[in-house]
Parts: C-alpha cells; structure tokens; sequence
C-alpha cells in the first residue's frame, strides 16, 4: 500500500516556520441561522485569536442582521424566510473574495439552503473546507458535477462519508466496523476518482486523503478527543496551516494535527 502512510511524529514540523509574524490571509468563516449562529462566532475569534489573520470575515444569513449589534469584518447574505442561507451568487462571492473558505455549519436544513450552499462548493475557485452539520447538506444534494472542484475540502465523520458514498452509488461501501487498511483504500480509489480532499476519524486515527494518497495520524497527537475533534477548531487550524502553506495540502494537514 504505497499510497498509505502512517504518522506517530510530525514529518512536516518545518512547515509551522511558514506561519508569518505579521498578519495576513483573509478567512471567511459561513454559518448560522436566525435561531442559532454561535458556530461562527466562536471559531472567527479562536482564529484571530489564535493564528496571524489579516481578516476573518464571517458570512451570516441577512435574517441575522437586526439580532447584531455592528460588527466589523461581517457580511450579511440574503436569508430565506426561515432565516439561514438562501442564494448561491452572495455567498459565493463573499467566500471567494477571501484567501480561504471555512463552512462551519450551525445551518438550516432546508433544501433551498442546501441548493445554496453546494452550489457555491462546487464552483468555489477559492479553497474551501466544510465541516460539522454543514457536511449533511452536501450529502443531501450529492452530485458528481459538485465533487469535481478540487478546491472542496471535507472535514467529514464516517456515518457522513458513507451517506455520500451511498448517495453517489459509490461501488464501495464504508463501514464502522471495516479495519483501517480497508477503509484507506477506499479513500484512496475515491480521491482518485473525485478531486476533492478528505479528513476523517476511524478506529483512533486521523485520516487524511488527497488525489489517492492517504495519511494516517493518532487522535490522542491532536491533543482532542473523539468529540471535541468536531467542534470547529481543529478545523480552523487546518484551514489556517493551509492558508500558509498552500502549495501542498496533505502535508500542511499533517503539521496541523500534531501543533
């Protein structure tokens, strides 16, 4: 299996030099409804507080506006009447007038959202990273023509990646129960099939595909646990290693899980 590497220590420790002392890349972080928007909130200020960002800039449904008290660095989107994300040109265009896309979730399901928000994955020229309950509606609107952008990336957990295989009548299926060899291989068929990227959790290790090549790092080097590893976070610091470092994502991915 040469395309499967296993990581117990950081081979990429160098990459972490290529964070700048001074700030720069702009971020734009997409989530929230009119009921429910802390998603976006909490990982827009554990990035800036966190990682050297010129700007983050959150993307919220306009529904969100009159609940807000003026913020810099927000843009408002046409909401539907349920109050999250309505039309794939706004949001497509705040997201690819910043450095680096990061879909959080905390949004409606609704199929006009849904329609929205995979639109704009499939044709974002700028990288994007889904992650969270966000996931779900991609999964839910699941078509070939969206997978194709190699911008997309997928911060995906197993039950969702085997609702996608299914939904794409995949040839192979994802188990929970598959050993971690067997489910390597099908990342490495499906990201040689599809271009875009995945990150998962299976049996303790973290997974990380890119154009058939898969990595495979320990969760405990994370530093988080099987449920804290969803929150956001951790996906924000993948999104910021690869903001810096966007020559190669696999690598820069690796040397995000282990600092």
């Amino acid at each position: 299996m040469e395309y499967f590497e296993k990581h117990n220590e950081n081979p990429y420790g160098d990459l972490a030099w290529n964070i700048p002392e001074r700030k720069q890349g702009v971020v734009a972080v997409v989530g929230g409804n009119a009921q429910s928007f802390r998603a976006p909130i909490k990982i827009a200020e554990w990035l800036e507080a966190n990682y050297p960002v010129e700007a983050v800039r959150m993307i919220l449904p306009d529904a969100l506006e009159p609940k807000l008290p003026p913020l810099p660095n927000i843009v408002f989107v046409k909401s539907t009447e349920s109050g999250s994300v309505a039309e794939t040109a706004d949001l497509l265009a705040a997201i690819e007038d910043a450095d680096y896309g990061l879909i959080v979730g905390d949004l409606s399901r609704n199929a006009v959202t849904a329609k929205a928000v995979t639109e704009a994955c499939g044709r974002s020229a700028t990288p994007l990273l889904m992650t969270r309950d966000a996931v779900d509606l991609l999964v839910s609107e699941a078509r070939e023509s969206i997978l194709m952008n190699e911008n997309l990336i997928l911060f995906a957990s197993m039950a969702q990646l085997q609702k996608l295989l299914r939904a794409l009548y995949y040839p192979k299926m994802l188990t929970m129960t598959q050993p971690l060899t067997q489910v390597a291989e099908i990342l490495h068929k499906f990201t040689l099939s599809y271009p875009i990227k995945i990150i998962t959790l299976h049996n303790g290790q973290i997974l990380v595909a890119q154009n058939g090549d898969v990595a495979a790092t320990p969760l405990e080097s994370s530093g988080r646990s099987p449920i804290t590893i969803w929150d956001g976070e951790l996906a924000a610091k993948i999104a910021a290693f690869n903001l810096y470092n966007p020559a190669n994502f696999l690598r820069a991915t690796i040397c995000a899980l282990f600092n």
